[in-house]
């Protein structure tokens, strides 16, 4: 289904949707996109899209935040 932003930012899912997950989400930024993944199953749902990091999420903070320092300038 397809569906659009209204004029205050809010996205409207459909009916069906929301009856199968539930009202509410956490939104993940992704390189190609957003996720929307149901409060509900959400630990299980992050774990399916992240498992071929092979990283620890200390590796990637620290990655991160090299990142940040060098587009900052410095």
């Amino acid at each position: 289904s397809q569906t659009s932003l209204d004029d205050r930012g809010r996205l409207t899912l459909p009916k069906e949707l929301r009856e199968r997950y539930g009202d509410r989400y956490y939104v993940v930024d992704l390189h190609d996109g957003i996720k929307l993944i149901p409060i509900d199953g959400a630990l299980e749902a992050l774990r399916e899209e992240f498992s071929d990091v092979e990283k620890s999420a200390e590796e990637l903070r620290r990655n991160a935040r090299e990142e940040a320092l060098d587009e900052a300038g410095h």
